[in-house]
C-alpha cells in the first residue's frame, strides 16, 4: 500500500515528506494506522548530527498511537479495531529479562532484524527502532505493541510510549521516589514533565525544576512542580548550592532529562550525600563510545547514579496502566503537548523542539 511518511535522508538535512510503499503484515505482525505521533529529541539527534547513525535513509518516529487495521498469521493477542501504542521496547515474555522483575530490556531488542516493511523508490528503507511512526501506517511485530483502552484519546496519549513511560517510570520504577521526599529535575521538556508527574504520584513534597525557558514553568507547576529555577540566573555551581538550600542538604532524587554531560554532574552534586540517587535519562550526544566524566568523589560520598531506559516499565504487561491513569485523571498529558502540525510541517515542528520553545510537538494524520 502507498503511505505518506517523513524520511530522514542524512544528518543536517530536512526530513523529506513523500509516499513510500508498505508491505502487509506477515506472521506475527500487525498493520497499524497511526493517528498521532510525537516528536522526540532522540529523533532530533538523528537529524541535527548530534548522534551517530549509520543507516540512512530511514523513517523516523517512535512515539505514536493508532488503530490495528490488519493482523498477520498467528497473532491472537490483538485484533482489528484495537486501540494501541507501538513501543520501542518489545516484550517477548520468554527471555530472562522479560521473566524477571528487574528489567524491561527484552533480549529481542538487541538482536538485529533484516525485515524492512517500508520501501522508497523501489529500495527497502529502515524504520527507526523497528517502528517509524512518522508514517500514516506501520507494520510491526505484535510484541512491540501495547493494547490500550478504547476510550483513550489517541491524540493525547500518543506521547506516552516514550515521554510518558520514560519519565513516569524513571520516578516510580527506577528511582522509586518516596512519599515526603525531595526531587530535582533538570530539563522540563516532555520527559521532565512526566518525571514531575511520577514524583507527584509518589508523594514527593519538594519538586524543583531547572530550565532555561521560563515558559516551561507554568506547565511544570500544573504537573506538580513546587520550585522553578531559571538556569540563566546562576553562575557555575551556584544552582547546586541553591538546590541544597531548598532541600536542606541536597535532593533525595535528581533526574537529568536533557542529555548534557555538565548537567549530569550538576544533577549528581545536587543530590544529598549519603543516599541521594541520580537518574540519567537524557541521551548524550556523540558516539556510543564517547565518555562522560563524573567526579569520583561525588559518588564516593554515598550517592547513587543510574540510568533508565523507558522507565524500567514492561511495555505490554505494565504500560497500559499508565494510560488508565491518564483516563482516570491522574496524569497531566494534556499539559504536555504544546504544538500540533500536519506531517507536511514536520520540519517546522522539529525547529520548535530544537529551539526549546516547545513542550511536546505532535503530528496528527
Amino acid at each position: 500500500m502507498k503511505v505518506k511518511a517523513a524520511i530522514a535522508t542524512g544528518q543536517l538535512q530536512p526530513l523529506v515528506v513523500d509516499e513510500v510503499d508498505l508491505d502487509g503484515p506477515r506472521e506475527g505482525e500487525v498493520l497499524i494506522e497511526i493517528k498521532s505521533a510525537g516528536l522526540c529529541h532522540t529523533d532530533q539527534m538523528l537529524i541535527d548530527g548530534s548522534r551517530d547513525w549509520p543507516d540512512y535513509p530511514l523513517i523516523l518516529g517512535h512515539e505514536g498511537a493508532g488503530i490495528v487495521r490488519e493482523v498477520g498469521k498467528g497473532v491472537t493477542r490483538l485484533k482489528e479495531g484495537d486501540a494501541v501504542i507501538p513501543l520501542a521496547m518489545p516484550e517477548c515474555g520468554e527471555c530472562p529479562p522479560c521473566k524477571s522483575n528487574k528489567s524491561n530490556l527484552c533480549d529481542l531488542y538487541f538482536k538485529p532484524r533484516d525485515r524492512k516493511p517500508f520501501s522508497w523508490n523501489g529500495k527497502p528503507i529502515t524504520s527507526f527502532i523497528n517502528l517509524g511512526t512518522f508514517a500514516q501506517y506501520v507494520v510491526v511485530r505484535d510484541f512491540h505493541v501495547a493494547k490500550i483502552r478504547q476510550d483513550a484519546p489517541l491524540d493525547q496519549v500518543c506521547c506516552m510510549g516514550c515521554a510518558g513511560i520514560t519519565g513516569i517510570g524513571a520516578a516510580l520504577n527506577t528511582a522509586r521516589v518516596e512519599a515526603g521526599s525531595s526531587v530535582v529535575v533538570f530539563g522540563l521538556g516532555g520527559i521532565g514533565l512526566n518525571v514531575i508527574d511520577g514524583a507527584r504520584l509518589a508523594g514527593a513534597t519538594t519538586i524543583i525544576g531547572v530550565d532555561t525557558n521560563t515558559d516551561k514553568e507554568a506547565p511544570a507547576r500544573k504537573a506538580g512542580l513546587t520550585h522553578f529555577l531559571n538556569a540563566k540566573d546562576f553562575q557555575g555551581d551556584d544552582i547546586v548550592t541553591t538546590i541544597h538550600n531548598l532541600t536542606n542538604g541536597g535532593a533525595d532524587y535528581s533526574f537529568e532529562c536533557v542529555g548534557h554531560p555538565a548537567l549530569a554532574q550538576q544533577a549528581v552534586n545536587s543530590s544529598r550525600m549519603g543516599w541521594g540517587t541520580t537518574v540519567l535519562i537524557g541521551i548524550m550526544p556523540g558516539a556510543i563510545t564517547d565518555t562522560m566524566p563524573i567526579q569520583p568523589r561525588s559518588i564516593q560520598a554515598g550517592r547513587w547514579v543510574t540510568g533508565s531506559y523507558l522507565g524500567n516499565i514492561k511495555p505490554i504487561s505494565q504500560f497500559p496502566e499508565l494510560v488508565d491513569w491518564y483516563v482516570e485523571g491522574k496524569l497531566t498529558q494534556d499539559n504536555l503537548i504544546s504544538h500540533r502540525f500536519p506531517i507536511e510541517q514536520i520540519n517546522e515542528g522539529f525547529d520548535l523542539l530544537k529551539s526549546g520553545k516547545a513542550g511536546r510537538v505532535v503530528i496528527d494524520f
